[in-house]
C-alpha cells in the first residue's frame, strides 16, 4: 500500500479507529477503562486467566485492514504484575504475504517460520526495585510473569528492519492489531519518526531533533508525564526492538538493547542499560548490512553575488563574514554576471527559525590553478547593465530623493535604480530575487533599506553611495509591504504579512550596520488592525507611527517590546487612512513631543493630530472645484459629496504636497484652505515626496510615471515612464533610433534610446502582442491578439494600413530586411504576405495551415535571411521547420527536428527560429530539448548541436552582424555564446530580469543589447570589433553625455513667483492621422497620440492672463503635466496659527484581548419602533444558532441547578443541555459584553451597550425569564461583572474608556459605592470566603479592595499593588481567588502570579503559558487557565499552600514550590469565558471562535456544545423538506445545520476563500441531497451530504460569485458574478452550458428559478427564473434547460435620483410572488422606499407597499401572504401583503443582511452579521 500523506508525521491509532466506539474495533472478555493515576489519563485495562479470552482486536473484521504504512510502530502499556500478555501484529510484506510478529512473556524461545515470527518479551522492574537487582545478577529471574514492580513502558518495534533481517522480506504496512489479556495500554502509534519519549519538545530543538532527519519529540498526547525535575528514564522503560549498534539480531524483547551512537537514537537509563539479553543465539539469520545517514552538524551560510565586474563568491563556512572594503578600482558599472557552475540556495518558506542578520562582504576572487590554461569567452563581463525602461512591479508607492536632491531612487520590478536627474544616468542595486515591494532612506540618505515582496521575503540594507550591500536577512514574512528609517539610521522597521496573512510589525537594530556590524530584531508583534503605511519618527528613534483602514496607531518600543496605542477617531472608524506624515521644525525651538502628525484619508480628509496628547487636533476635508448644474441646488458641505481621494501626503516647513486618485498633485498651505500649485497626471498619482530643500516635489502615479514639479520654475519634468505589464516584444529603427513595443497592458509606446523618454503612446481596447520596424523608413506595424494588423508612418502622422487576414493572434511580424515585403503569421496557422514597398503595403498572398499553430513562439515566430530571399518559421506542426522562399511563399524546405537525434527519450519540437545575418546557408533552430541545432538551409542536413542551453527552455535568440556571438534567453536569464563554440567556457550568463525575457536582439549598431520581459533592459556589448573600421562602417553611435542644464530646465521665470497659468510642452507633438481610412468599424482602432500632448486648461478662480514664456527648444523628449496657479499666493514659509482647541486627552484601548471591545457597526438603532404586544407577535424567536466569541465572561453554567446560558448578539440564551430546548432574555438593544449569575442560579445579570452615553446591565428572574431591573451607570462598556459568595452585592466594572469599579446592592439594585482607578480595569471577583472582600486586575497592578459598610452606607476601600519585577512590564489580566488565604493573578505574557490576600505580597510565580491568559478558574487544589494561545491547561497547585510556611524571610524566588501541569487541550480559539463543576472535572469553555466546548478532564476529551460563525454570514437557505439550513460565511465555511436540533451536522471548509451565496438542491432523495456554494475566487463547489464530501468544483468565472441558484428542476446551476455575468453550468459533468452577458457591468444581487409552465406568457419551458442587478434591472427568462433553450420574458428597468445621501446604495432585490408567478416583488434605491408588485402578464407595476427604511434583504412567504424586510436600522419588519399590516421586531444588534422564509413558510431566518436567529411563524 502506498504511503498516504495523511499519515505524517503519526497515526494515533486509538483515534484512528474510534476505539471508544466499538464499531471498527472489537472487545472479548474483561475488557474495561479507567484513569490511571499515574499518568492522570483513560487507560484500557485487559484482564483474564486465559490471554486468549480476553482482548482487542483492531480492525474489527479480519478481512479488513489497518493500512498503516508507519515504518515504527509504538506501544505504550503496561504489562500486569504477576500475569503473561500477548501481543499480535498482523503485517503485510511486500510480496503480498502477511506475517505474524508476535511477543509475549509467556515465549521461552525465539521461533520462526516463514509466516510467523515469536519473540519472547523480558519485563523490567522499577529502579532500584529487587527485582532489578535479581535481573543484573541472576541473569534468567525476569523470564516468566511481569514482576510486581513493572513500569509502563514504550515499547518502539521496527517493522521493515523486523522482516529484513529475520525473513528477508520487504514491508508494506500493519494489517491488524491483537491485544491480549493481561496488560494496561494507553494508546498505540505508527510513525516514520524514530521518536525519544525521554526528550521533551524543547531539548529536542536544541539537540537539533528534526522531523527532516528523521528524529524528533513524541507527541504530546502519547507522552507520559514527568514531574518538574525527574528523569523520564527513571520513572518508565523505554525499549527499541531490533536495536542499532549490535553485529546480531536481538531474538527477545527486553530493555538494555544497546545504545546508537548517533545522536538521534534516544539515550537509555542505567537500569535499563543494565539489563542484557537472556537469549541471544537462538537463530542467526544473516545481517544485512544497513548504511549510517551522516549528520551534517552545521551548514555554511550563503555569500551574496556580487555585483561588481570579475568577483566569485567565496564562503568559508564561518557563521561570520567579516566586512571587506570594496575595491577601488571600480567604473561604476553593473555586471550582474553568473558562472554556470554557481549554484542558487533558497531558504524554505515554512521555516520559521529566527535568521542571523549578518553583514555581506564583497565576496573574493578564487584563484584557480587551471585558469591560465582554459580559453574562455572575452572580454569577461560581455554584456554590462546600462539602463532600464520601467518604474515598478510589486508597487508604484516607492519612489524616493537623495538628500541632494539631484538623484531618485525607485524599484524596477527586482532592481533599485537610482536615476541621476541632470543626466538620465542610472545606478542599479542588484541582489533582489523577486518583485521590490519597499524602500526607505535613513536622514541622510546614505544607507538604502529594500525589501521583496513572495515568500521568500528578505531585507538588504545597501550603502547608498557606493551601491554596495551591507547587510541581508529575512522578515519571518511572506511580504514586506512598507519600510521605514529611523533618521540616524539606527532603527529600521518593516510592516508585512506572515503566512498567516496576518499583519506583522518588526523593528530591527540598524545601528553597526554600517561598520559591518550584524542586524538583530529588537521588538516584533503581530497585529489584527490594518497597516497602509508605517514611519520612523525622525525625533525619536523609538516611536512610530502607522494609518490604515479604521485606525491610526502610535507605536512605542520599550524594554523589547512594541506596544501600540490608537487614536480616537470617533465618527471616523471607518474611514481608509493612506498616509502619514511629521511635521517639519526646528529642533532647538520645539519639544521633541511636541509635534503635529498629518493624516490622509480615501475620503479626502486631512487630520491633523497633536501627537503628545494624541487626540486630533483638527479634520478637514479637501473637495474638488464644484461644477454648477441646474438641476443640483444643494451644495456641498463637510459631509456630502465626494472628497477627493488622497494617496500619499508629504509635509515641509513651508508647505504640504498632496497626491490624489484624480491625478493630482497639490501643493498647499498648513491651513488648506486653497491650492497655489498643482500639475495632473494621466493616472493617481500614488506617492508625493518633498525633496529635502523644499524645492523639488517628486510624484510617481499607478499607470508607472514618474516626475518631478520644480517648485521655483513651476516647470513639471517627467522622469520616467513605463509600462505596467509584461513587455511581449520590442523593435528596434536603428536610423532614428527608436524602440517600439507592445506590452499586456495594451499599449504601444515608442521610446527615444538615448533619452529613454516616451515619445508616443498607442492605446486600444484590442490588445497588441508584436511590432516591427520598417528598415528604412519611420514605418511600423503592430499585430494584435485579434489577428488585425496596423501600419503606421511616424513621419507622415497617419494610419497606413489596417488588415485583418488573420483569425487568432498575431505570433510573427517581421520586414523583409530590403523593405520590400512584410510578414505576418498567426496563432491558428495562417501566414500573409504584404507588398511594404507601397504605402497602402496591400496583400500579396495568404497561405492557411502552415505555421505551427498556439502562441508559445510569439513574438518573433518568423525570420528572414538577411539576403531577403528565405523566410522560416515553425510548422505546418511542432515537429517541423519550413523554409520559404520570401517572395511567393512557396515552399523550399522541410525539416524534421524530432528524428535528428535518434538517441533522445522524447520527440523535440521546434520553439524559435532565427537565420544569422552574416551566412544564409544554415538556420538556427531552438527546441525544447533544451537545444540548438544548426541546420543547412539546402539540405536539411544537422550541422551542429548545442545542449543544455539554459536550465529551461530557450524563449528567444539572436546572432550578431558579424556572426562571432549568440545571443540566448532562458527565464530570466541572458546567455551570450562564443558562436563558433570553440572555447573552454563558450558562454557567460547574466540575470536581472524577475520573469521570464519575452524577446531579446542586439541593436542595430552592434554597440547594444534590449531584452524585454518584465521592463525594458538596455546592456552595454563591450566585445571589441573584428578590427578598427567596425566603427566607422556602421552610421549608427550612442552618445551618453549628459545634457546641458538648460535642456532639463526648459522653462525659467525671472521673477520666482509662481505662474498663472500652466506651461506648455515646446512644440505640439505630431498627431497620427488616420482620415484616409475607411470610418467604418474604427472604433476599437484606439489612438495614436504624444504623450506629451498639453494637458486640459482648468479653470482657475481669480488667474489673471499672463504671458508664458515658452522656450522655442523643439525637441519633444521632455513632457509636461498641466501646472496651474490658482491664487496669487503667499509665501511658501508664511506661517499659519490653528484656532482650534485641543480636545480632552481620549482614553487608549489597553493592548490585550481579555479587555471588551465592541465589534464596530455602521448600522444605527430605529429609536422610534415600537415592538409588538406579548402574545401578539406575528413570529416568535424559536432559537438562536451560535455564540458571541467577541464577548468576555458571557456564558454561565451551574451544574448543581443546570442553569446553562450564554450570550448572542444581544440576546441571552438559556439553553437546556438535556432537550436542547433554549428560552430567550430579550430586552438589549446592543452587543453584550458579559453576564454573571448568582449562586443560587435564580439571577442572571447581563451587561450591553446603548447608542446612548451610558451602558445597559439587566438583571433577569431564571424561573420566569422576566426583566427584574435595569440599571445603567459606566459611560462605556461594562468589562466585568460578579455577585458576591452570599448573593448580597454585585460588582460591575467599567472599560478602559471609563475605567470605575462600582459595588451594587442585590436587594434593591441600587449602587452603593464607586471607586475609579487609575488605568484600565479587565477583570474583577469577589472573595469565596467574605463578601466584604473583593479584587481587581489591570494595566496598573491588583486593586485588593475593602467593603465597610455601616447601616444603609457603605464605603469601598482599595488598595493598589504593583506588579511583582520577576514577571517584567506586564498587565493583570484575569484573577481568581484560591481558598481564602491566595490570590492568582494571570498576565498579558503567561505568568501566573500568586498573591497572599492578608499581606497583599507576591509569594510566587510561574510562566504558565506562552500567550496572554484571559480566564482564571480554580477549584480547590485545580488551577484552569485559559489562554489566546488557544491551550487550555489544568494545573495541580496544592503545593502552594505550602509557602505560607516559607513565606517569612524568602522571596519569590527562593520558596522552590513547585506547580504540577496535570492536562492540557487545545481549542479553536483563545479562551473568553469558563465555568466548571467543584471538583473541576467537566465544564464548559467559551471561545472567540464563537463555540461552546464541555470538557472533561477526566477521560481529557471536548464536545462541542454550540457553535457558530465567528464572520459574516453571507447567506441562509433550507433545504427543500426543512430537515436541514445551510449558511455560508466569510471564513469560506458552507455549514449544514439540523433544523430541528440547531446542531452543526457537516462543515464545508474552504480555505483563503469567502463563500458569498448557498443554496440546495431541489427534489432530492436523502442520499442525493446536494449543497452548493459559490465562492470569491470564482468557483462554485457542490457537496454530498450523504458522503460528507465535494462533489464537484466549478470554475465558471473568475471573478467573485455573488448569487447561485439550482433550476426548478435541478438540470443545470445558475451562477452569477460580481461583474454581471450568468453562467450556465452542468451539474453533472461540471461543463458551463452558456453565459448570460444582459447585466455585464453590474453585479446580480438575486437569482431566482420556480417551476412554471411559459406557455402563459407566450415561450417555451417549463423553468422560469430571473436575475436582479445592483444598477436596478430585473431580467425575467423562460427555459427548457433539456431542450437547451432560454430566452428573454421581460426585462424592468426602475429609475431612482442621480444622488444618494448614504455611504452605499441599499442593494436591488426582486422575487417571484409565491402565490403567483406572474408577479415580480422587486424593492431598491429608487424615487421612494418603497415594495413594487410587477405584472408580467399586465407589464406594468400593480400595487406598491412604501417603506420607513431601505430594505437591505426581503423574503416572501408561501402562505397567508407575509414579507419579511430587513434594514440598516436592525429592524426586521413583517409585513401583510393584501392589507399592509406590519409588526417591527429589534432582536438584531447590527443591520441585517439576510432574511429566508421556509420553503412551506412556518419558520424564518434572519441573519445580522454572524447573528443567526430562528423565527416560528405565526402570520398576522
Amino acid at each position: 500500500m502506498a504511503y498516504k500523506d495523511w499519515q505524517h508525521p503519526y497515526v494515533n491509532i486509538f483515534k484512528y479507529v474510534r476505539v471508544e466506539e466499538w464499531k471498527r474495533s472489537a472487545k472479548e472478555g474483561d475488557v474495561s477503562a479507567y484513569t490511571d493515576k499515574t499518568l492522570k489519563c483513560p487507560v484500557f485495562r485487559i484482564r483474564g486467566p486465559v490471554p486468549a479470552n480476553s482482548f482487542i482486536l483492531l480492525p474489527k473484521n479480519s478481512s479488513q485492514s489497518l493500512g498503516l504504512t508507519g515504518r515504527f510502530f509504538y506501544l505504550l502499556f503496561r504489562p500486569t504484575p504477576g500475569k503473561y500478555f500477548v501481543v499480535h501484529l498482523d503485517v503485510a510484506a511486500g510480496e503480498g504475504q502477511v506475517v505474524r510478529i508476535s511477543f509475549s512473556n509467556t515465549f521461552k524461545e525465539f521461533k520462526s517460520t516463514a509466516t510467523w515470527l515469536q519473540f519472547p518479551f523480558l519485563c523490567g522492574a522499577a529502579k532500584d526495585s529487587v527485582y532489578e537487582n535479581t535481573a543484573k545478577s541472576a541473569r534468567r529471574g525476569l523470564v516468566g510473569p511481569a514482576p510486581t514492580s513493572v513500569r509502563w513502558t514504550c515499547l518502539m518495534l521496527d517493522l521493515q528492519l523486523t522482516l529484513s533481517d529475520y525473513l528477508s522480506r520487504s514491508y508494506s504496512h500493519l494489517k491488524n492489531i491483537k491485544l491480549c489479556a493481561n496488560m494496561t495500554v494507553k494508546n498505540m502509534f505508527t510513525s516514520d519518526l524514530l521518536l525519544d519519549p525521554g526528550v521533551s519538545f524543547s531539548q529536542a530543538k536544541l539537540m537539533g531533533l528534526t522531523s527532516s532527519q528523521g528524529t524528533g519529540a513524541i507527541p504530546r498526547e502519547m507522552s507520559f508525564p514527568v514531574p518538574k525535575g525527574g528523569s523520564w528514564h527513571d520513572l518508565y522503560d523505554y525499549i527499541r526492538f531490533p536495536s542499532e549498534g549490535t553485529k546480531l539480531p536481538f531474538d527477545s524483547i527486553q530493555n538494555g538493547s544497546p545504545q546508537s551512537e548517533h545522536r538521534s537514537t534516544p539515550s537509555l537509563s542505567k537500569p535499563v542499560q543494565d539489563r542484557v539479553s537472556l537469549i541471544h543465539q537462538i537463530t542467526n539469520p544473516k545481517l544485512l548490512s544497513r548504511n549510517n545517514t551522516p549528520v551534517v552538524a552545521s551548514i555554511p551560510e550563503l555569500g551574496v553575488v556580487s555585483t561588481h565586474q570579475n568577483d566569485l563568491l567565496a564562503s568559508s563556512g564561518s557563521h561570520k563574514l567579516a566586512s571587506r572594503p570594496p575595491s577601488e578600482a571600480d567604473d561604476g558599472g553593473v555586471h550582474v554576471y553568473v558562472h554556470a557552475e554557481e549554484g542558487l540556495s533558497k531558504r524554505g518558506e515554512e521555516s520559521e527559525d529566527e535568521f542571523v542578520c549578518t553583514p555581506v562582504p564583497r565576496p573574493m576572487r578564487l584563484s584557480l590553478s587551471r585558469e591560465a590554461k582554459q580559453q574562455k569567452l572575452l572580454p569577461d563581463p560581455i554584456l554590462r547593465l546600462n539602463r532600464i525602461i520601467g518604474f515598478g512591479g510589486a508597487t508604484f508607492k516607492c519612489a524616493l530623493l537623495s538628500k541632494s536632491g539631484d538623484e531618485v531612487v525607485y524599484p524596477c520590478h527586482a532592481i533599485i535604480v537610482s536615476m541621476k536627474i541632470s543626466s538620465n544616468q542610472q545606478r542599479f542595486f542588484i541582489g533582489h530575487t523577486d518583485k521590490v515591494s519597499a524602500l526607505a532612506f535613513n536622514g541622510n540618505t546614505t544607507l538604502l533599506a529594500s525589501a521583496q515582496t513572495g515568500n521568500n521575503s528578505v531585507v538588504r540594507v545597501w550603502n547608498y553611495h557606493k551601491a554596495n550591500c551591507v547587510a541581508m536577512f529575512r522578515t519571518h514574512a511572506h511580504s514586506l509591504s512598507c519600510l521605514s528609517f529611523s533618521y540616524g539610521g539606527g532603527i529600521l522597521c518593516g510592516v508585512g504579512k506572515d503566512k498567516h496573512n496576518k499583519t506583522m510589525v518588526v523593528v530591527w537594530n540598524t545601528l553597526n550596520v554600517s561598520k559591518g556590524g550584524e542586524v538583530s530584531i529588537l521588538a516584533k508583534t503581530h497585529t489584527d488592525v490594518d497597516i497602509h503605511t508605517m514611519k520612523v519618527a525622525f525625533f525619536d528613534d523609538t516611536r512610530m507611527v502607522s494609518c490604515g483602514r479604521g485606525n491610526i496607531r502610535l507605536w512605542r518600543v520599550r524594554n523589547g517590546t512594541l506596544r501600540s496605542c490608537p487614536v480616537n477617531l470617533d465618527e471616523y472608524q471607518t474611514l481608509d487612512f493612506t498616509d502619514v506624515a511629521f511635521e517639519e521644525g526646528n529642533f532647538d525651538e520645539q519639544h521633541l513631543d511636541d509635534r503635529t502628525l498629518y493624516a490622509s484619508t480615501r475620503s479626502g480628509h486631512i487630520f491633523e493630530i497633536d501627537y503628545s496628547s494624541v487626540v486630533i487636533k483638527n479634520v478637514r476635508r479637501l473637495l474638488p472645484a464644484q461644477t454648477q448644474h441646474a438641476d443640483r441646488r444643494e451644495k456641498w458641505t463637510f459631509n456630502t459629496g465626494p472628497g477627493i481621494a488622497i494617496n500619499s501626503i508629504s509635509v515641509s516647513s513651508s508647505f504640504c504636497a498632496t497626491g490624489s486618485e484624480d491625478g493630482f498633485l497639490r501643493l498647499w498651505p498648513f491651513d488648506f484652505s486653497t491650492v497655489f500649485l498643482e500639475a495632473e497626471h494621466e493616472g493617481p498619482v500614488s506617492t508625493a515626496l518633498i525633496s529635502f530643500d523644499s524645492l523639488r516635489v517628486l510624484a510617481a502615479t499607478s499607470t508607472g510615471n514618474l516626475g518631478f514639479l520644480d517648485v521655483s520654475s513651476r516647470g513639471y519634468n517627467t522622469l520616467m515612464r513605463s509600462h505596467t505589464d509584461t513587455v511581449l516584444g520590442f523593435s528596434v529603427d536603428g536610423i532614428h533610433r527608436h524602440l517600439t513595443t507592445a506590452s499586456s497592458d495594451g499599449t504601444v509606446r515608442i521610446w527615444n534610446m538615448d533619452s529613454l523618454h516616451q515619445l508616443y503612446d498607442f492605446v486600444s481596447e484590442d490588445s497588441p502582442c508584436s511590432v516591427a520596424f520598417h528598415p528604412g523608413e519611420q514605418i511600423f506595424s503592430c499585430g494584435f491578439s485579434s489577428g488585425m494588423v496596423r501600419v503606421f508612418a511616424i513621419s507622415s502622422a497617419k494610419l497606413l494600413a489596417d488588415h485583418k487576414q488573420h483569425r487568432g493572434e498575431v505570433v510573427g511580424l517581421a520586414f523583409s530586411p530590403d523593405g520590400e515585403f512584410m510578414y505576418s503569421a498567426d496563432s491558428q496557422g495562417s501566414l500573409a504576405l504584404y507588398n511594404s514597398s507601397e504605402e497602402e503595403h496591400s496583400v500579396i498572398k495568404v497561405v492557411c495551415n502552415v505555421v505551427a499553430r498556439g502562441t508559445e513562439r510569439a513574438p518573433d515566430a518568423l525570420t528572414v535571411s538577411s539576403d531577403s530571399r528565405c523566410l522560416a518559421f515553425v510548422g505546418p506542426s511542432e515537429y517541423t521547420v519550413t523554409v520559404a522562399d520570401a517572395r511567393t511563399l512557396d515552399e523550399l524546405l522541410h525539416v524534421d527536428v524530432s528524428i535528428l537525434d535518434v538517441e533522445s527519450p522524447r520527440l523535440d519540437s521546434a520553439l524559435k527560429v532565427c537565420f544569422p545575418p552574416a551566412s544564409t546557408k544554415h538556420l538556427l533552430v531552438a527546441t525544447s530539448g533544451n537545444k540548438i541545432l544548426w541546420v543547412c538551409t539546402k539540405t536539411g542536413r544537422l550541422l551542429r548541436e548545442l545542449s543544455k542551453v539554459h536550465k529551461h527552455y530557450c524563449s528567444s535568440l539572436a546572432v550578431s552582424d558579424d556572426g562571432r556571438f549568440l545571443l540566448t534567453a532562458g527565464h530570466n536569464a541572458v546567455k551570450v555564446w562564443d558562436y563558433n563554440m570553440q572555447l573552454d567556457i563558450n558562454s557567460q550568463m547574466f540575470i536581472g530580469h524577475s520573469h521570464p525575457i519575452r524577446q531579446l536582439s542586439f541593436t542595430p549598431d552592434q554597440l547594444g543589447v534590449i531584452s524585454v520581459g518584465d521592463a525594458i533592459f538596455l546592456w552595454d556589448f563591450l566585445a571589441n570589433p573584428v578590427n578598427s573600421t567596425a566603427h566607422s562602417c556602421s552610421p549608427f553611435k550612442i552618445s551618453y553625455a549628459p545634457k546641458p542644464d538648460t535642456e532639463v530646465d526648459d522653462i525659467q521665470l525671472s521673477n520666482g513667483m509662481p505662474r498663472k497659468t500652466a506651461p506648455l510642452p515646446s512644440s505640439p507633438p505630431p498627431q497620427l492621422d488616420i482620415s484616409s481610412i475607411d470610418r467604418v468599424g474604427h472604433r476599437d482602432l484606439g489612438s495614436l497620440f504624444s504623450c506629451d500632448t498639453p494637458a486640459k486648461t482648468i479653470p482657475t478662480a481669480s488667474a489673471p492672463e499672463t504671458g508664458s514664456g515658452l522656450s522655442s527648444d523643439p525637441r519633444p523628449a521632455v513632457s509636461f503635466l498641466k501646472v496651474t496657479d490658482l491664487i496669487n499666493g503667499s509665501p511658501l514659509n508664511s506661517s499659519y496659527m490653528d484656532t482650534s482647541e485641543l480636545k480632552q486627552k481620549k482614553p487608549v484601548r489597553p493592548d490585550c484581548y481579555k479587555h471588551f471591545i465592541p465589534r464596530f457597526k455602521t448600522s444605527s438603532l430605529d429609536q422610534s419602533v415600537v415592538a409588538p404586544e406579548a402574545q401578539e407577535e406575528g413570529i416568535r424567536l424559536k432559537a438562536v444558532i451560535g455564540y458571541n466569541g467577541n464577548g468576555r465572561g458571557n456564558m454561565v453554567w451551574s451544574p448543581d441547578q443546570g442553569l446553562f446560558a450564554y450570550s448572542c448578539g444581544c440576546v441571552v440564551v438559556v439553553e437546556d443541555l438535556h432537550t436542547g430546548s433554549q428560552r430567550h432574555l430579550q430586552g438589549h438593544r446592543e452587543e453584550i459584553s458579559c453576564l454573571a449569575v448568582t449562586n443560587d442560579a435564580q439571577t442572571i445579570a447581563s451587561a450591553g451597550g446603548t447608542n446612548s452615553s451610558r451602558s445597559l446591565i439587566s438583571i433577569w428572574d431564571v424561573q420566569s425569564g422576566t426583566c427584574r431591573r435595569s440599571v445603567s451607570y459606566h459611560s462605556g462598556a461594562v468589562q466585568s461583572l460578579a455577585f458576591s459568595r452570599d448573593d448580597c452585592f454585585f460588582l460591575s466594572v467599567g472599560d478602559f474608556s471609563d475605567p470605575e469599579v462600582a459595588l451594587w446592592s442585590s436587594r434593591n439594585f441600587q449602587m452603593l459605592s464607586s471607586v475609579r482607578v487609575s488605568g484600565p480595569v479587565h477583570d474583577a471577583a469577589f472573595s469565596p470566603s467574605a463578601a466584604s472582600q473583593m479584587a481587581c486586575v489591570g494595566t496598573d497592578g491588583v486593586y485588593f479592595c475593602f467593603l465597610h459598610t455601616q447601616g444603609q452606607d457603605a464605603d469601598l476601600k482599595v488598595q493598589r499593588v504593583k506588579t511583582p519585577a520577576e514577571v517584567g512590564d506586564v498587565e493583570l489580566t484575569a484573577l481568581c481567588y484560591h481558598m481564602d488565604d491566595f490570590l492568582f493573578t494571570g498576565t498579558n505574557r503567561g505568568h501566573v502570579c500568586t498573591w497572599d490576600v492578608r499581606t497583599q505580597r507576591c509569594l510566587m510565580t510561574w510562566e504558565a503559558d506562552e500567550g496572554e491568559i484571559g480566564v482564571l478558574l480554580c477549584r480547590g487544589n485545580r488551577l484552569l487557565t485559559g489562554s489566546n494561545t488557544r491551550w487550555l491547561r489544568l494545573w495541580e497547585v496544592e503545593a502552594v499552600q505550602s509557602l505560607k510556611a516559607e513565606e517569612k524571610g524568602r522571596g519569590v524566588e527562593d520558596s522552590g514550590t513547585a506547580v504540577v501541569l496535570a492536562q492540557e487541550i487545545m481549542l479553536d480559539g483563545a479562551t473568553v469565558s469558563a465555568s466548571f463543576d467543584n471538583t473541576m472535572d467537566m465544564g464548559i469553555v467559551g471561545t472567540t471562535a464563537g463555540t461552546l466546548w464541555y470538557i472533561n478532564w477526566s477521560d481529557n476529551s471536548n464536545i462541542r456544545l454550540v457553535s457558530g460563525h465567528k464572520t459574516k454570514v453571507n447567506d441562509v437557505a433550507f433545504s427543500f423538506d426543512e430537515s436541514h439550513f445551510a449558511t455560508c460565511s466569510e471564513d469560506g465555511s458552507v455549514r449544514v445545520w439540523s433544523t430541528s436540533s440547531y446542531e452543526l451536522v457537516v462543515q464545508f471548509q474552504v480555505l483563503n476563500q469567502a463563500c458569498d451565496c448557498v443554496c440546495w438542491s431541489p427534489f432530492s432523495s436523502a442520499d442525493s441531497t446536494y449543497v452548493a456554494g459559490g465562492y470569491s475566487d470564482g468557483t462554485v463547489r457542490i457537496f454530498r451530504l450523504a458522503s460528507t464530501e465535494m462533489e464537484m468544483k466549478l470554475h465558471p468565472h473568475h471573478v467573485a460569485i455573488s448569487a447561485i441558484q439550482y433550476s426548478a428542476n435541478g438540470h443545470v446551476i445558475l451562477s452569477a458574478g460580481k461583474n454581471g455575468l450568468v453562467a450556465v453550468s452542468s451539474p453533472v459533468n461540471g461543463a458551463t452550458i452558456r453565459v448570460i452577458k444582459d447585466h455585464k457591468g453590474a453585479m446580480i444581487t438575486t437569482i431566482q428559478c420556480v417551476i412554471e409552465q411559459c406557455e402563459n406568457f407566450g415561450l417555451e419551458g417549463n423553468d422560469l427564473w430571473l436575475a436582479t442587478s445592483a444598477d436596478r434591472r430585473v431580467s425575467v427568462w423562460a427555459a427548457d434547460w433539456m431542450k437547451d433553450k432560454c430566452n428573454l420574458l421581460d426585462w424592468l428597468s426602475f429609475p431612482a435620483p442621480a444622488h444618494f445621501t448614504g455611504d452605499s446604495l441599499p442593494p436591488s432585490m426582486a422575487s417571484f410572488c409565491p402565490a403567483d408567478h406572474s408577479l415580480v416583488v422587486y424593492t431598491g434605491y429608487g424615487v421612494e422606499k418603497e415594495l413594487s408588485f410587477y405584472s408580467l402578464t399586465k407589464k406594468q407595476i400593480i400595487k406598491k407597499i412604501s417603506f420607513p427604511h431601505w430594505a437591505t434583504c426581503i423574503s416572501l412567504s408561501s402562505k397567508s401572504h407575509l414579507v419579511a424586510v430587513g434594514s440598516h436600522e436592525r429592524v426586521l419588519k413583517l409585513i401583510k401583503s393584501t392589507s399592509g399590516r406590519f409588526q417591527d421586531f429589534l432582536q438584531h444588534s447590527d443591520s441585517l443582511q439576510t432574511c429566508q422564509f421556509s420553503p412551506s413558510g412556518t419558520l424564518l431566518f434572519s441573519v445580522a452579521y454572524n447573528e443567526i436567529l430562528l423565527w416560528e411563524v405565526r402570520g398576522l
